[in-house]
């Protein structure tokens, strides 16, 4: 629950620094919507939420969506640099799960004879050369089809975003929900390895594995990360010798805990949203009863 205020916090910096502020509660209630949306309608959940906040706070939806599009982008850096991370804590454990059990021991002879991967590394090279120059010979003509200007439209509307935190008045704090945000999922997979006596010995250093690869499974397009989410972190306890039995289970109560715990929150926001609207049709009706009637 402190990661999704915590998250709603920074969402409501942002849409301040785009100088469309809203009340807290508004916004977290909007955001909350839109996880609920996104159990059930993949993707769809980040423009409900900025809807249920045009609605609510009167925050223009493209706005809205903009500071969205920056949230996503900041998690992606994040989500990278938690990738570093974990592969260069445990290298080890990685690099003998992959060469053992994938590649039977390939690995080895590739790194005693790199010959072939540095040819590959350098056709790849050349082939993006080439196709780098044939694309800027052909700028103009690209430049008519209507989907290389929406391209061009998203990236810079993309870059603007992401430049647009620039403008918050307090970085370090941003910064600081950000981390903690994360520090919460972080503690929420740690915390479940005491659920179980197979990934009871487990240290911090898998609890970061586990975050890191449970959230690309997240990121995938199917409602609620159902499926993909179950996948990524079972394989990764297999990287630390956890039976597939074990890591599917771990994997359910962790991902069981946090869809619960969004039906439910979400649930009381879109209740609040909805005793809001009705609140507001019932002023404005009564406003317009109240006004006096005029002939001409």
């Amino acid at each position: 629950m402190l990661g999704y205020f915590s998250r709603a916090y920074r969402w409501q910096m942002q849409l301040d620094a785009s100088k469309t502020p809203a009340p807290y509660w508004n916004v977290y209630h909007a955001m909350m919507v839109g996880y609920l949306a996104n159990l059930v309608l993949p993707r769809m959940g980040e423009v409900i939420r900025c809807s249920v906040l045009r609605r609510t706070s009167g925050v223009p939806v493209q706005v809205a969506l903009g500071t969205v599009v920056t949230e996503r982008v900041i998690d992606v850096f994040v989500l990278l640099l938690l990738l570093g991370s974990t592969l260069l804590l445990d290298f080890k454990t990685f690099w003998t799960f992959f060469n053992d059990k994938l590649l039977g021991g390939q690995a080895d002879s590739i790194a005693r004879n790199p010959t072939p991967l540095v040819i590959a590394a350098l056709i790849g090279l050349v082939l993006l050369a080439a196709t780098t120059y044939v694309l800027f010979r052909n700028l103009e003509k690209l430049r008519q089809l209507a989907f290389f200007n929406k391209a061009v439209v998203f990236i810079k509307g993309l870059l603007a975003g992401v430049f647009s935190i620039l403008k918050l008045k307090n970085k370090g704090l941003f910064l600081f929900h950000t981390l903690f945000t994360w520090g919460v999922y972080y503690l929420l997979d740690y915390l479940a390895f005491f659920c179980f006596p197979e990934t009871y010995n487990l240290d911090m250093r898998a609890g970061l594995a586990v975050l890191t690869f449970g959230a690309f499974g997240m990121a995938a397009p199917v409602a609620g990360g159902i499926g993909p989410f179950h996948v990524m972190v079972q394989g990764i306890l297999l990287v630390y010798g956890i039976s597939k039995e074990a890591g599917i289970a771990y994997a359910l109560v962790v991902h069981g805990a946090q869809t619960l715990l969004v039906v439910l929150l979400g649930g009381i926001s879109f209740i609040a949203v909805a005793a809001a609207d009705r609140r507001s049709v019932a002023a404005e009706a009564e406003a317009l009863a109240n006004e006096p009637l005029t002939t001409e």
